[in-house]
């Protein structure tokens, strides 16, 4: 991100009195404009052009390949990008959290705002998940009882929004009531306890996620969701995801 402006900032501070304290009396600024018209300092240049190429050989190296170009505004309650996401946090995270405790992560919500570019058709390369998940979020699982799960359907009926979801399949009536949820095609139980999947920034509360506290525990993987796209996409040769009927709205 360019800078456009930076201003130094002079302050003049005065003596009060012979004990030492000091008073704020005056604070003057200049604004400096930066852009283009700066020269180049060309020992700062060399020194940092083969970090540079560096990053940009392991950023531009091609991990996958797209069959098409996916955003997170070509569906309604589900994109074909937020089920990817969605479905690759489950995939890469769950052995993981599996071979720390022997459970099963149940499902994955993560946030529809959390997409920050789209996947576009052709070469999938590391570039590519920086752009989709540029934040340093991590997984963290969380055990949720069942009436807690409840109130998560009712933050989706109510959102409206394509969250990325996997495990999860939920449908609502034209006025967006839940007319039928489940967990991985069984009914949610009231006192059994599920694993969750979701990102640190939602599960402190973010985008108005508050029901992921109090819990029955919390396991922190540290996994980046970027991560786990990284590693999803080096293992595939073709991504191709679709809209399917995990969320959906009957008319």
């Amino acid at each position: 991100m360019t800078i456009k402006n930076l201003s130094i900032i002079a302050v003049a501070l005065l003596f009060v009195s012979c004990k030492n304290d000091f008073q704020l009396v005056k604070i003057e600024g200049k604004r400096i404009e930066i852009n283009d018209n700066l020269a180049t300092n060309q020992d700062i240049e060399n020194f940092v052009a083969p970090y540079r190429e560096r990053i940009n050989k392991d950023l531009d190296s091609v991990l996958a390949y797209a069959v098409d170009t996916y955003s997170k505004t070509d569906g309604h309650l589900n994109t074909a990008i937020g089920n990817l996401v969605a479905d690759v946090v489950l995939e890469q995270s769950n052995p993981i959290f599996n071979s720390r405790t022997g459970n099963n992560i149940d499902f994955v919500l993560l946030n529809h705002g959390g997409i920050r570019s789209i996947i576009s058709k052709g070469n999938v390369t590391t570039r590519t998940a920086f752009g989709v998940m540029p934040f340093e979020n991590s997984v963290i699982v969380v055990a949720l009882k069942g009436q807690q799960i409840e109130d998560l359907i009712a933050y989706l009926s109510r959102a409206k929004r394509a969250h990325p979801i996997s495990g999860l399949q939920l449908e609502l009536d034209k006025d967006f009531k839940v007319i039928s949820s489940s967990v991985n095609g069984k009914p949610i139980e009231k006192h059994k306890i599920y694993y969750i999947a979701t990102n640190d920034y939602l599960y402190n509360g973010g985008d108005g996620m508050v029901f992921f506290q109090p819990n029955e525990g919390e396991y922190v993987l540290d996994y980046k969701v970027r991560t786990t796209l990284i590693d999803y996409f080096k293992k595939v040769d073709t991504l191709n995801p679709v809209i399917d009927d995990r969320f959906t709205q009957k008319n």
